[in-house]
């Protein structure tokens, strides 16, 4: 029998296991469990230990808000990661840093979907962090940093840059890379001073435009203490167990469309945290960061789907039943100003309420931030490359369309995941298995040599991959949207009262 993997980190000597034909590691701590003093601080480094730590099992998940999210066991010790590598004793691979999505609330490195053993195979290095949702990293509290979740991933970076040159990875060589709320943070930390030189590329899928104000953050922290009955500092939050806190959000997030009169777009966001531009950790958002000259380009691979929308819609069981109101409230928050809904009306004059809904729904949430941030990169004197995927899935008849998470395990080429069987069906098409190779290719290519495979994003062309049963590349597919937001950056959440409740220019 194969002695089992082991690898030296700055903090002791971990013991993997062999899968697939690699050496895996699991639940290494990148950061001190964050517990008593620690439950709301920014990240502690984690501790020494002597001899060999067992590295065979996933790290514990904080406790899920949402729907939809693992259940995980009981413990604090959260902050940890896990490491594939397709050999430990070589030098110098291409690192890939996965960063899971979940809408700022869920999510865990455990998920099936995520499973790094396709991107290996293919040479990568592969490590994938758990780090804190939910109100446990992102609700503003008094006396501690906000955004503590960007904090936990800087950390793990930080592990990164220290150690994995132990799991035969490149620390000069590291790619970040995530889909939804893991787009959305690698956004943030692309414009962060603290995370320069902590990678080299950034691969972003459906890039959520999901920021919110002091002001907002403070009221939502303010509503959900009131719950909970204590008060909206760190330390009373310390005491609240977190299953019970995220139960608390979880409810609030559901009662947001009851606070429209004053929390105005963000009523509709379905989720009750997120990122807060706190002028701190997060001084401004990405996309102002980088067309002000404030932060500069990166080397950025970054793409969204053609129906983001159609996912929730059929989750929440409203796909069918939108109304011309529904319509109107979508138009009148998410369109941007002064007169995006016309805008949208004329671009679709034969649109129903239902397909004018999701299209704003869609370029708001997710398609007009993925589009701006590569033209803004490009504009800093980055290389952007963008994709669209056309690829509809076939699941409940069709009706899913190309519909938001669908990439996720196209890229890792997890077809047969719980998930991507209930995205791709039990015997995925063959144009699904091409473009599941298509995408994994232009990730491993990307992160080794910044080049996708295909032509780059530039404002003067902006050339785009369209993947698809026949994948071309193409002028940006959807102009009519790009025209209507072009100028119209993806503007935090805030107070009705302090400002419009439609995106303005940044």
């Amino acid at each position: 029998m194969l002695e089992q993997p082991t690898a030296r980190t700055t903090e002791g000597v971990v013991r993997g296991r062999r899968r697939a034909g690699h050496a895996v590691f699991r639940g290494i701590p990148y950061a001190r469990p964050p517990v008593g003093d620690l439950r709301f601080a920014a990240p502690a480094p984690p501790p020494a230990w002597e001899g060999t730590r067992e590295a065979a099992e996933f790290g514990l998940a904080v406790p899920q808000a949402g729907p939809v999210g693992v259940s995980p066991a009981d413990g604090t010790d959260w902050l940890t990661l896990n490491v594939c590598t397709p050999d430990p004793g070589a030098a110098g691979l291409p690192v890939l840093v996965w960063i899971h999505g979940g809408a700022y609330i869920a999510g865990a490195s455990s998920d099936p979907m995520y499973d790094p053993t396709a991107l290996a195979g293919a040479g990568l290095v592969v490590v994938s962090i758990n780090y804190r949702v939910g109100a446990e990293g992102f609700a503003l509290l008094e006396g501690v940093p906000a955004n503590r979740g960007f904090l936990d991933q800087i950390a793990a970076l930080h592990w990164v840059r220290r150690n994995i040159a132990s799991f035969g990875g490149d620390p000069g060589n590291v790619t970040v890379a995530g889909q939804s709320a893991g787009a959305g943070s690698i956004a943030a930390l692309l414009t962060m001073r603290p995370v320069r030189g902590l990678f080299r590329r950034a691969i972003t899928h459906s890039v959520p435009g999901w920021h919110c104000t002091r002001a907002l953050a403070e009221q939502v922290t303010a509503t959900l203490a009131g719950r909970l009955g204590t008060a909206p500092t760190a330390a009373a939050f310390s005491d609240v167990d977190p299953r019970r806190l995220a139960d608390e959000l979880t409810a609030l997030s559901a009662g947001l469309p009851g606070n429209r009169a004053s929390w105005g777009r963000f009523s509709q966001a379905g989720i009750a945290v997120c990122p807060v531009v706190d002028g701190d950790v997060l001084p401004e958002t990405p996309w102002s960061a980088l067309t002000a000259g404030r932060a500069s380009g990166a080397e950025l691979l970054v793409g969204h789907t053609r129906d983001e929308f159609r996912l929730f819609s059929v989750m929440t069981g409203r796909l069918g039943t939108f109304t011309d109101e529904d319509a109107r409230t979508a138009l009148d928050l998410f369109a941007p100003a002064p007169d995006g809904a016309g805008a949208y009306r004329a671009a679709r004059p034969a649109a129903t309420a239902e397909e004018l809904l999701e299209a704003v729904y869609s370029d708001a949430f997710f398609r007009m931030p993925s589009q701006q941030l590569a033209e803004a990169n490009a504009v800093a004197g980055g290389a952007s490359f963008l994709f669209d995927l056309r690829l509809a899935s076939p699941a409940l008849g069709g009706i899913l369309g190309a519909c938001h998470s669908l990439d996720v395990p196209l890229a890792f080429g997890t077809l047969d995941s719980p998930a991507g069987k209930q995205l791709l069906g039990d015997r995925p098409s063959p144009e699904a298995v091409a473009v599941s190779e298509e995408l994994r290719r232009a990730w491993v290519r990307f992160a080794s040599t910044g080049d996708p495979g295909w032509a780059p994003y530039r404002p003067d062309q902006r050339l785009t991959r369209v993947l698809d049963a026949e994948s071309e590349t193409v002028p940006y597919p959807g102009q009519s949207s790009r025209r209507i937001w072009e100028g119209r950056h993806p503007a935090p959440f805030d107070l009705v009262q302090n400002r419009s409740a439609c995106p303005t220019a940044t």
